[in-house]
């Protein structure tokens, strides 16, 4: 039992972890450049950035080396196996509809444990490994859909995402302190997996914030926006025929 709680054991879970979240995330990121009509360049791109982008930011805030999607040779040819995947297999749109919700929350627990692991393991307290598992789960996918000119999927209209991310965080967090991280990791994906599934479902969201007073200023901001979109262009006058002398 006592290998079971070693750090060495540990960080080798939350490696694997690591990797199992960067293929299903570029088989994601596959599955959105498939919606986009990208070509198989699109696909490895999108993959990428979906596959390894919360990871390099989690790295790159630690201050604690070169990211190490950077440094191991496993990393990118997982997101490339992940996204290359996506663009071989073909089917329906419901099939991918419940692959892709399980994907989702299985990448949310890995991450969200890794993240929270590897903040603890430099010396970070229990806040910014919580955030930092948080940003490990959801950032890779909010690059994804900058890239691709979305409004970031994190942000609301969806079901809980970062949410759940923060709670498998905390949860792990909560479980290292008590000496039983091995326990955490378990019930961090467990729960992210139930959670994130079941909001899917039954269309669990955040509430949404109180919306604009239709206020003189308000008014005067629509407007103008209206104007801009609406205002004719000027298109130059044709000119007359000039008689040269």
């Amino acid at each position: 039992m006592s290998d079971w709680l070693s750090p060495e054991t540990v960080d080798t879970v939350t490696r694997y972890l690591d990797l199992a979240g960067v293929f299903a995330c570029g088989i994601l990121g596959g599955v959105v450049a498939r919606t986009r009509g990208l070509d198989l360049f699109g696909y490895l791109m999108v993959g990428v950035v979906s596959g390894l982008g919360g990871g390099i930011i989690r790295d790159t805030l630690l201050q604690h080396g070169t990211p190490v999607a950077l440094t191991d040779p496993v990393y990118l040819p997982t997101a490339f196996a992940g996204a290359f995947l996506a663009f071989l297999v073909s089917i329906g749109e419901e099939q991918w509809k419940r692959v892709f919700t399980a994907l989702d929350a299985a990448v949310l627990g890995f991450w969200a444990v890794t993240g929270a692991h590897q903040s603890l393991a430099v010396g970070l307290g229990w806040l910014p490994a919580v955030l930092l598992g948080t940003v490990t789960a959801v950032g890779g996918g909010a690059v994804r859909d900058l890239l691709l000119s979305r409004v970031p999927a994190v942000f609301g209209g969806n079901g809980l995402y970062a949410s759940v991310a923060m709670v498998v965080a905390a949860v792990f967090v909560v479980c290292s302190y008590c000496g039983l991280p091995t326990l955490g990791i378990v019930l961090g994906v467990v729960l992210a997996l139930v959670l994130h599934i079941a909001a899917t479902r039954f269309g669990w969201t955040l509430p949404g914030g109180l919306h604009m007073e239709d206020t003189d200023a308000a008014r005067a901001v629509k407007n103008a926006s209206l104007t801009v979109r609406t205002r004719p262009s000027r298109r130059p006058r044709p000119r007359a025929p000039r008689d040269d002398p």
